[in-house]
């Protein structure tokens, strides 16, 4: 049975209802209403959006990255896009689980632009499990596991949701800030981001070596469009949108410390020697 005749299944048997009570009715319609009498000032609202753009700590989470076809992908991140969405006003959004079936979960991210009534919504499935580094697949059973899991995989649909009812230029327009932003650093010392950054990448099991053969020179030498590219990298890894492996060469690395450990014990194999030596 496919993932399609599964979903329609568990749909079959519990509806997708988008307001399922009379009270919920009520405060759609009353959503509705706000919406109509206070509308959203387009210029106000690109404004603000560009102002939030401005922190230096939300221009650090606002874009991913991840590699496709040779290529290098980079778009706004989920952070970046809750952000537009509050800032742009008269947005509902999120992430809810509308059926269970078979250790599977069936959701739904949606967005709807309650001025403008319109409204997209992405239903998918999430299978209660995870693949460990060893390639072995947990199941998971504690509901805050489940929740947590689901949430990732939700994370990206909504993020496509939240998307589609932002205007085009007005997205471009915050992504553009956001790279500013980040080259001016908000007068951090490049020294000390480059730091943070190296142990943020070391939490992920990425060394300082890996990261000075991607870039091809040591990394105090980074300059800040490079330090952008690498924090892009950081948040696809941390967001599971890519592995280690696709942005570093770990099997150079690992060899390099294999005959660095080598080096090193013929070193000290060779003190011994002639330390022997010396006491005869």
């Amino acid at each position: 049975m496919t993932d399609l005749m599964k979903m329609e299944n568990v749909l079959q048997a519990s509806p997708i209802q988008s307001v399922d009570s009379f009270r919920a009715q009520e405060e759609v319609k009353a959503s509705i209403a706000v919406a109509k009498r206070f509308p959203r000032n387009e210029i106000d609202s690109q404004v603000a959006i560009i102002n939030s753009c401005k922190r230096l700590t939300l221009a650090e989470v606002a874009m991913y990255s991840y590699p496709r076809g040779g290529q290098r992908i980079v778009g706004p991140s989920i952070h970046l896009a809750k952000a537009l969405a509050q800032k742009w006003g008269n947005i509902q959004y999120g992430v809810r689980i509308i059926g269970e079936n078979n250790g599977e979960s069936i959701c739904e991210a949606y967005c709807w632009d309650m001025e403008n009534n319109v409204r997209t919504s992405k239903v998918f499935m999430v299978k209660h499990e995870i693949k460990l580094k060893t390639g072995q697949i947990k199941k998971l059973d504690d509901p805050r596991d489940i929740y947590e899991h689901v949430a990732n995989y939700g994370a990206r649909r909504l993020r496509a949701c939240i998307l589609d009812c932002i205007p085009g230029d007005v997205v471009e327009a915050a992504v553009k800030q956001c790279k500013e932003t980040l080259e001016k650093s908000d007068g951090v010392p490049l020294k000390d981001r480059i730091a943070k950054m190296i142990y943020a990448f070391q939490e992920m099991g990425v060394t300082k070596e890996m990261i000075e053969k991607r870039v091809g020179h040591i990394i105090d030498a980074l300059i800040p469009t490079e330090l952008v590219s690498l924090q892009n990298i950081y948040l696809s890894l941390r967001d599971g949108m890519s592995k280690r492996e696709d942005w570093f060469d770990l099997q150079s690395v690992n060899t390099e410390n294999q005959k660095a450990t080598e080096d090193l014990n013929k070193k000290v194999l060779d003190g011994d020697k002639a330390g022997k030596e010396n006491k005869k």
